[in-house]
Formats: structure tokens, sequence, C-alpha cells
């Protein structure tokens, strides 16, 4: 499995500390812990949710890399968790790391979750006379809890913005 990363272009495309700031699956201080999409979009979608871009012309500004990293083991273990947390905003965060913490307190390396950024609409493109949308699904975001050295990355794109039209698929973080 490719799985898929956007980062500040300064810097490496996993956490290595603790410092890193709390997010759904982790509290601050309880870090690292290794985020990922299962595509180009779902790791565009994340920055966009985050960030609070909700206009287009907001999309000039922003300079990520975009990285694609091979997991060989992606974890299995799933959230015991309603949609309703699973897909909301910050205020659902504490019940989502609660659930992480009591996965990897069990053993697990991580977790698959559905993506709380994008919303199950058409993803992808191909092509049949001409550029067409995919086929609608659900993505998911692999989380690693740790550092992880053993993971090899590849720069997709060094400097890089999501595309305008993904704007409308992404869930708002509020």
């Amino acid at each position: 499995m490719i799985g898929f990363r956007h980062a500040d272009p300064r810097f490496p495309f996993l956490w290595e500390t603790a410092a890193q700031p709390g997010a759904r699956w982790h509290a601050d201080g309880a870090g690292p812990v290794q985020y990922l999409a299962e595509t180009p979009d779902g790791a565009w979608a994340e920055l966009l949710r985050h960030e609070g871009i909700t206009d287009a012309a907001d999309l000039d500004g922003v300079r990520r890399a975009l990285w694609a990293v091979d997991l060989p083991d992606p974890p299995d273990a799933r959230p015991a968790l309603p949609l309703t947390d699973l897909l909301g905003g910050t205020d659902s965060w504490p019940a989502c790391q609660a659930e992480a913490d009591r996965l990897r307190t069990g053993g697990a390396a991580g977790l698959v979750a559905p993506s709380a950024a994008l919303s199950a609409d058409p993803s992808g493109f191909r092509v049949q006379g001409g550029l067409l949308p995919g086929p609608e699904r659900t993505e998911s975001v692999v989380v690693l809890f740790g550092s992880r050295p053993d993971l090899v990355g590849w720069a997709a794109c060094a400097i890089g913005r999501p595309r305008a039209d993904l704007l409308e698929r992404v869930r708002p973080l509020g």
C-alpha cells in the first residue's frame, strides 16, 4: 500500500518527536503519530480542512511537498467509534484520542479510519473520450503510532498545491 502525506517542504515527511501538535488520533505531546491518506486528494483535503481553506483564491499561497510513502505492513486495527466521532470536528477529538490510546495500549501499531476531511464523492479520474471523474469512494486515513524510520517515501512533488475542484469535497473542521 502507498500512503500520501503533505508536508512543509523544509522538513521531513514524518514526525520524529513528541513535539507534534495534537490532532484527531493523538493529544499534544503524545506523538509522534504519522497520518497518511490513501490518495493524494485525501492528503490535500487534510491540509485544506486543517487550514480552513475554502476559497480557491487562497490556494495560490499554498506551497507544500506531497510524499508517496510505502506502507509494507498497514495496520488492521479499526476504531470502535460512531461515524459522527470518526468524521466530526475538533469536539470529537477527545473520543478519537481515547480510542487511539486504547488501541495503542492493546498493542496496535496504528489504525485505519475513514477520512474525516474528504467526503465520499467521485474520486480520482478516468480517461474515456477525455478526462472524467472516477467512481464514488469512501477514502481512508492510515495512522501509525511512533517514529517510523523504516518507511521509505518519495517526493511526488517538491512544491505544490491542491486543485481548486477539491475544495467542494472537503468537510469543514468546525
